[in-house]
Protein backbone atom coordinates (compact mmCIF):
# COMPACT_ATOMS: atom_id res chain seq x y z
CA UNK A 1 0.00 0.00 0.00
CA UNK A 2 0.85 3.62 -1.12
CA UNK A 3 0.41 6.17 1.10
CA UNK A 4 0.63 10.09 0.58
CA UNK A 5 0.56 12.68 3.86
CA UNK A 6 -0.26 16.39 2.26
CA UNK A 7 1.12 18.58 4.97
CA UNK A 8 0.95 22.46 4.54
CA UNK A 9 2.39 24.26 7.46
CA UNK A 10 4.04 23.76 10.79
CA UNK A 11 1.11 25.68 12.61
CA UNK A 12 -1.53 23.79 11.71
CA UNK A 13 0.00 19.95 10.27
CA UNK A 14 0.75 18.62 13.49
CA UNK A 15 -2.40 16.48 13.71
CA UNK A 16 -2.18 15.40 10.11
CA UNK A 17 1.36 14.27 10.18
CA UNK A 18 0.67 12.17 13.76
CA UNK A 19 -2.69 10.69 12.30
CA UNK A 20 -0.70 9.94 8.49
CA UNK A 21 2.52 8.16 10.63
CA UNK A 22 0.29 5.82 12.59
CA UNK A 23 -2.03 4.73 9.75
CA UNK A 24 1.00 3.90 7.62
CA UNK A 25 3.05 2.18 10.66
CA UNK A 26 0.08 0.30 11.44
CA UNK A 27 -0.50 -0.56 7.98
CA UNK A 28 3.44 -0.91 6.86
CA UNK A 29 2.95 1.09 4.13
CA UNK A 30 5.42 3.13 1.53
CA UNK A 31 4.70 6.67 2.82
CA UNK A 32 5.74 9.69 1.13
CA UNK A 33 5.14 13.16 3.16
CA UNK A 34 4.37 16.36 0.91
CA UNK A 35 4.35 19.98 1.24
CA UNK A 36 3.06 22.29 -1.43
CA UNK A 37 4.70 25.52 -0.92
CA UNK A 38 3.74 28.86 -3.05
CA UNK A 39 4.61 29.26 -6.99
CA UNK A 40 7.72 30.25 -7.69
CA UNK A 41 9.05 31.88 -10.83
CA UNK A 42 11.41 30.42 -13.41
CA UNK A 43 13.80 32.41 -12.23
CA UNK A 44 13.65 31.77 -8.87
CA UNK A 45 14.12 28.14 -9.56
CA UNK A 46 16.95 28.43 -10.98
CA UNK A 47 18.50 30.69 -8.40
CA UNK A 48 17.41 27.95 -5.51
CA UNK A 49 18.58 25.23 -7.37
CA UNK A 50 21.99 26.62 -7.80
CA UNK A 51 21.94 27.57 -3.85
CA UNK A 52 20.36 23.76 -2.94
CA UNK A 53 23.74 22.46 -4.78
CA UNK A 54 26.54 24.78 -3.98
CA UNK A 55 25.44 27.56 -0.77
CA UNK A 56 23.64 25.75 1.69
CA UNK A 57 25.02 28.73 4.03
CA UNK A 58 23.04 31.25 2.23
CA UNK A 59 19.85 31.58 4.03
CA UNK A 60 17.72 31.50 0.45
CA UNK A 61 15.17 28.97 0.47
CA UNK A 62 12.41 27.96 -1.76
CA UNK A 63 9.06 28.27 -0.56
CA UNK A 64 8.14 25.58 1.42
CA UNK A 65 11.62 24.31 2.58
CA UNK A 66 10.63 25.47 6.14
CA UNK A 67 7.78 23.18 6.71
CA UNK A 68 10.00 20.27 5.05
CA UNK A 69 12.38 20.80 7.58
CA UNK A 70 10.18 21.27 10.52
CA UNK A 71 8.30 17.45 9.26
CA UNK A 72 11.79 16.27 9.38
CA UNK A 73 12.28 16.72 12.57
CA UNK A 74 9.30 15.50 13.78
CA UNK A 75 10.35 11.86 11.99
CA UNK A 76 13.20 12.32 13.93
CA UNK A 77 11.96 13.08 17.01
CA UNK A 78 9.32 10.12 16.87
CA UNK A 79 11.88 7.55 15.85
CA UNK A 80 10.37 7.73 12.28
CA UNK A 81 13.71 7.79 10.64
CA UNK A 82 16.47 5.73 10.69
CA UNK A 83 19.06 7.03 13.23
CA UNK A 84 22.23 7.27 10.95
CA UNK A 85 19.83 9.92 8.98
CA UNK A 86 19.06 11.68 12.03
CA UNK A 87 22.82 12.19 12.83
CA UNK A 88 23.59 14.07 9.73
CA UNK A 89 20.31 16.21 10.30
CA UNK A 90 18.20 17.85 6.74
CA UNK A 91 20.36 19.68 4.48
CA UNK A 92 18.93 21.71 2.04
CA UNK A 93 21.54 20.65 -0.46
CA UNK A 94 19.95 17.04 -0.57
CA UNK A 95 16.76 17.78 -2.52
CA UNK A 96 17.32 16.73 -5.84
CA UNK A 97 15.05 18.63 -8.54
CA UNK A 98 12.98 15.23 -10.02
CA UNK A 99 10.65 17.58 -12.31
CA UNK A 100 9.62 20.81 -12.78
CA UNK A 101 8.56 22.15 -9.50
CA UNK A 102 9.18 19.19 -7.68
CA UNK A 103 12.18 18.35 -5.30
CA UNK A 104 12.80 14.90 -3.25
CA UNK A 105 14.66 13.77 -0.39
CA UNK A 106 14.80 10.07 -0.12
CA UNK A 107 15.33 8.41 3.96
CA UNK A 108 15.48 5.48 5.03
CA UNK A 109 12.53 5.32 7.45
CA UNK A 110 12.94 3.11 10.94
CA UNK A 111 9.17 1.92 11.16
CA UNK A 112 7.85 2.13 7.50
CA UNK A 113 9.12 0.41 4.56
CA UNK A 114 9.88 3.19 2.67
CA UNK A 115 9.40 7.28 3.91
CA UNK A 116 10.34 10.30 1.30
CA UNK A 117 10.06 13.62 1.53
CA UNK A 118 8.74 16.17 -1.22
CA UNK A 119 8.63 19.23 -1.99
CA UNK A 120 5.67 20.81 -4.64
CA UNK A 121 5.20 24.54 -5.68
CA UNK A 122 2.20 25.44 -7.06
CA UNK A 123 -1.53 25.58 -6.80
CA UNK A 124 -1.95 22.94 -4.39
CA UNK A 125 -4.76 20.85 -5.79
CA UNK A 126 -3.28 20.59 -9.31
CA UNK A 127 0.23 19.86 -7.60
CA UNK A 128 -1.29 16.96 -4.97
CA UNK A 129 -3.56 15.60 -7.88
CA UNK A 130 0.01 15.46 -10.30
CA UNK A 131 1.20 13.38 -6.96
CA UNK A 132 -1.30 11.13 -6.54
CA UNK A 133 -1.76 10.55 -10.42
CA UNK A 134 2.29 9.95 -11.14
CA UNK A 135 2.36 7.70 -7.17
CA UNK A 136 -0.71 5.91 -7.88
CA UNK A 137 -1.16 6.31 -4.19
CA UNK A 138 -3.77 4.48 -2.42
CA UNK A 139 -4.64 6.76 0.40
CA UNK A 140 -4.00 10.49 0.88
CA UNK A 141 -3.66 11.87 4.28
CA UNK A 142 -5.16 15.69 4.16
CA UNK A 143 -5.85 17.64 7.59
CA UNK A 144 -9.42 18.98 8.42
CA UNK A 145 -9.33 22.10 6.51
CA UNK A 146 -11.51 24.51 7.15
CA UNK A 147 -11.95 26.16 3.88
CA UNK A 148 -14.91 24.06 2.41
CA UNK A 149 -13.72 24.64 -0.97
CA UNK A 150 -10.27 23.48 -0.24
CA UNK A 151 -11.47 20.24 1.01
CA UNK A 152 -14.61 19.62 -1.23
CA UNK A 153 -11.68 19.96 -4.28
CA UNK A 154 -9.40 17.63 -2.68
CA UNK A 155 -11.99 15.00 -1.82
CA UNK A 156 -13.46 15.25 -4.90
CA UNK A 157 -10.24 15.93 -8.00
CA UNK A 158 -7.54 13.40 -6.00
CA UNK A 159 -7.87 10.32 -7.88
CA UNK A 160 -7.27 7.97 -4.41
CA UNK A 161 -8.90 7.14 -1.42
CA UNK A 162 -9.21 10.39 1.47
CA UNK A 163 -8.88 10.48 4.83
CA UNK A 164 -9.28 13.50 6.86
CA UNK A 165 -7.42 13.66 9.72
CA UNK A 166 -10.64 16.29 11.30
CA UNK A 167 -9.30 15.97 15.16
CA UNK A 168 -7.53 13.56 15.40
CA UNK A 169 -6.08 12.25 19.13
CA UNK A 170 -3.58 9.38 18.91
CA UNK A 171 -4.30 8.90 21.92
CA UNK A 172 -7.84 8.15 21.86
CA UNK A 173 -9.20 4.57 21.83
CA UNK A 174 -11.27 4.51 18.67
CA UNK A 175 -13.77 2.50 16.59
CA UNK A 176 -14.80 2.30 13.27
CA UNK A 177 -17.96 3.50 12.18
CA UNK A 178 -18.88 1.91 8.79
CA UNK A 179 -21.14 3.08 7.29
CA UNK A 180 -22.93 0.49 5.10
CA UNK A 181 -25.69 0.61 1.86
CA UNK A 182 -26.57 -0.62 -1.32
CA UNK A 183 -24.49 1.93 -2.64
CA UNK A 184 -21.67 0.98 -5.60
CA UNK A 185 -18.60 2.28 -3.10
CA UNK A 186 -20.04 -0.11 -0.40
CA UNK A 187 -18.23 -3.25 -1.05
CA UNK A 188 -14.47 -0.99 -0.98
CA UNK A 189 -15.26 0.50 2.21
CA UNK A 190 -16.51 -2.60 3.90
CA UNK A 191 -12.95 -3.88 2.25
CA UNK A 192 -10.84 -1.24 3.59
CA UNK A 193 -12.66 -1.45 6.85
CA UNK A 194 -11.36 -4.75 7.31
CA UNK A 195 -7.49 -3.55 6.52
CA UNK A 196 -7.90 -0.41 9.19
CA UNK A 197 -9.65 -3.10 12.27
CA UNK A 198 -7.08 -5.56 12.12
CA UNK A 199 -3.98 -2.90 11.13
CA UNK A 200 -5.22 -1.58 14.86
CA UNK A 201 -6.95 -4.43 16.15
CA UNK A 202 -10.52 -1.98 17.16
CA UNK A 203 -13.66 -3.05 16.60
CA UNK A 204 -16.25 -2.04 13.57
CA UNK A 205 -20.31 -0.86 14.10
CA UNK A 206 -21.73 -1.50 11.11
CA UNK A 207 -24.40 1.29 10.57
CA UNK A 208 -27.46 1.17 7.94
CA UNK A 209 -29.55 4.23 8.02
CA UNK A 210 -33.19 3.91 6.04
CA UNK A 211 -35.35 7.21 5.62
CA UNK A 212 -38.24 5.19 5.98
CA UNK A 213 -39.49 2.84 8.84
CA UNK A 214 -38.63 -0.16 7.03
CA UNK A 215 -35.15 -1.24 5.34
CA UNK A 216 -35.04 -2.28 1.70
CA UNK A 217 -34.04 -6.08 0.93
CA UNK A 218 -30.59 -3.80 -0.67
CA UNK A 219 -29.61 -2.57 2.31
CA UNK A 220 -30.46 -5.60 4.08
CA UNK A 221 -28.33 -7.91 2.25
CA UNK A 222 -25.33 -5.13 2.11
CA UNK A 223 -25.65 -5.63 6.18
CA UNK A 224 -25.70 -8.87 6.09
CA UNK A 225 -22.19 -9.24 3.77
CA UNK A 226 -20.56 -6.67 5.82
CA UNK A 227 -20.78 -8.89 8.64
CA UNK A 228 -19.93 -12.18 7.38
CA UNK A 229 -16.71 -11.04 5.76
CA UNK A 230 -15.82 -8.95 9.30
CA UNK A 231 -16.92 -12.62 10.84
CA UNK A 232 -14.62 -14.36 8.56
CA UNK A 233 -11.89 -11.97 9.16
CA UNK A 234 -11.89 -12.04 13.19
CA UNK A 235 -13.32 -8.53 13.76
CA UNK A 236 -15.28 -7.57 16.40
CA UNK A 237 -18.34 -5.78 14.88
CA UNK A 238 -21.96 -5.13 15.17
CA UNK A 239 -24.92 -4.15 12.91
CA UNK A 240 -26.33 -0.92 13.70
CA UNK A 241 -29.88 -0.01 12.12
CA UNK A 242 -31.06 3.63 12.30
CA UNK A 243 -34.21 5.69 10.82
CA UNK A 244 -33.63 9.52 10.11
CA UNK A 245 -31.51 11.48 7.86
CA UNK A 246 -28.45 9.57 6.84
CA UNK A 247 -25.68 12.63 7.27
CA UNK A 248 -27.31 14.04 10.52
CA UNK A 249 -27.68 10.02 12.00
CA UNK A 250 -23.82 9.11 10.90
CA UNK A 251 -22.57 12.62 12.75
CA UNK A 252 -24.49 11.50 15.96
CA UNK A 253 -23.53 7.99 15.76
CA UNK A 254 -20.16 9.02 15.32
CA UNK A 255 -19.57 11.65 18.26
CA UNK A 256 -15.70 12.45 18.64
CA UNK A 257 -14.25 9.08 19.13
CA UNK A 258 -15.08 7.26 15.82
CA UNK A 259 -13.00 6.55 12.44
CA UNK A 260 -15.86 7.30 10.09
CA UNK A 261 -15.46 4.81 6.40
CA UNK A 262 -17.79 5.60 3.69
CA UNK A 263 -17.80 4.69 0.21
CA UNK A 264 -17.61 7.73 -2.40
CA UNK A 265 -20.54 9.22 -4.24
CA UNK A 266 -20.74 8.51 -7.86
CA UNK A 267 -22.55 11.65 -8.21
CA UNK A 268 -20.40 14.36 -11.19
CA UNK A 269 -18.25 16.85 -9.32
CA UNK A 270 -20.54 19.74 -10.71
CA UNK A 271 -23.75 17.89 -9.49
CA UNK A 272 -21.88 17.76 -5.61
CA UNK A 273 -20.76 21.13 -6.06
CA UNK A 274 -24.28 22.33 -5.84
CA UNK A 275 -25.49 19.50 -4.07
CA UNK A 276 -23.54 18.03 -1.74
CA UNK A 277 -22.83 14.35 -1.69
CA UNK A 278 -23.56 12.18 1.68
CA UNK A 279 -19.75 11.63 2.14
CA UNK A 280 -18.62 15.76 1.62
CA UNK A 281 -21.63 16.53 4.24
CA UNK A 282 -20.61 14.58 6.83
CA UNK A 283 -16.73 15.04 6.43
CA UNK A 284 -18.21 18.85 6.91
CA UNK A 285 -20.33 18.07 9.83
CA UNK A 286 -18.44 15.21 11.77
CA UNK A 287 -16.29 15.93 14.85
CA UNK A 288 -13.96 12.99 14.05
CA UNK A 289 -11.62 11.42 11.41
CA UNK A 290 -13.22 10.41 7.66
CA UNK A 291 -11.95 7.88 5.24
CA UNK A 292 -13.69 8.57 2.44
CA UNK A 293 -12.95 5.40 0.06
CA UNK A 294 -12.84 5.24 -3.75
Amino acid sequence: MKILIAISSKEYSGPTLSAGMNISQALNASTTIVDVGKKISEFSVKEVGMVNEMIESWDFDRPGVDVLEWAYSYLAENNFIDPKSIKSGFHKNTLVETVSKRAELYMKGALVENLNLILRNGDIITELRDEVQTGKYDVTIIGGSKKRNMAHDLIQYIDSSIFVAKKFDPKKDYRVLLAVDDSPGTKKAVKFGVRVAQAFNIPINLLTISKKDNFGEGYKQAAARAAKLMRRSGIEAKNVFKVGNPVKTIVEEAGNDHIIIMGASTRSPITKFFKGSKPLNVMEACDCPILIVK
